[in-house]
């Protein structure tokens, strides 16, 4: 069995190397960014994602939707969302900003005391706001230049800055890598996949059917808002762009 899936693993390594090396090209009439040299490659990753999502995402989270109602749907997000306010309250104390920290904070004692463990969201009809922060985001309130737009395998939208922020988060997350059972790990993992791919199941289909680029689009509005998140939105007014935030609210 491990021989075979050491075989499925180089397979899907030299498949996906072969379609980068095939790198995509810029479309006609479309204008090349300076935030992006690297354009022809990371579209090249951009269609592999894409497809991903269109053979393997999507059609598991219409199965998700379909056997799980849309109250268990909730519960699954309201619980990753409490697990992410903890680091959140750790990069906002790392930002300099304590206030939001603290309610940060409370929002995951709230939520896990009185919210079930966090499958239901007390705090935010409580009054505590919800933020999101991220490595890639402390890095930036530190100065850190956010470098060249990157598309990331799985990941998506980033820059290089940002790439960096992703490892961090990785290699810090619990549920990712340090729970020491290996079978309830890869099962939380995979639900949350699945979960993040839920919370805009709809929304990547209005994005499909549009007269627009989609690449270009994807990568203008990321930019623009994580700028926008960095700045705390102090210079510019929010970008206009999808954002996917609790589908339940």
């Amino acid at each position: 069995m491990q021989e075979v899936l050491r075989k499925a693993k180089q397979a899907f390594l030299f498949g996906f190397a072969a379609l980068l090396l095939g790198c995509a090209s810029i479309p006609a009439g479309v204008e090349p960014s300076p935030q992006d040299p690297w354009e022809p490659f990371n579209r090249s990753v951009f269609e592999f994602n894409e497809d991903l999502d269109a053979y393997v995402l999507k059609p598991v989270v219409a199965g998700y939707r379909f056997v799980l109602p849309e109250f268990m749907r909730e519960g699954v997000y309201n619980f990753f969302s409490n697990y992410n306010d903890i680091y959140t309250t750790l990069y906002n104390l790392l930002q300099g900003k304590p206030g939001y920290a603290f309610n940060d904070f409370m929002r995951v004692v709230v939520n896990t005391t009185m919210g079930l463990g966090g499958l239901l969201d007390i705090a935010t009809s409580g009054g505590l706001e919800k933020h999101k922060e991220d490595w890639g985001q402390t890095l930036g309130v530190w100065g850190v230049p956010a470098g060249p737009y990157v598309v990331l395998p799985f990941f998506g939208p980033s820059n290089v800055r940002d790439t960096f922020g992703t490892v961090a988060d990785l290699e810090s997350d619990y549920l990712f890598r340090l729970l020491p059972d290996v079978a309830l790990r890869n099962s939380l993992t995979g639900l949350r996949v699945v979960n993040a791919r839920n919370t805009y199941y709809e929304a990547g289909d209005l994005l499909d059917g549009a007269a627009i680029d989609k690449y270009s689009f994807m990568r203008d509005a990321y930019i623009q808002r994580r700028a926008y998140q960095i700045n705390e939105g102090r210079d510019d007014e929010e970008p206009q762009m999808p954002v996917y935030e609790n589908p339940y609210e």
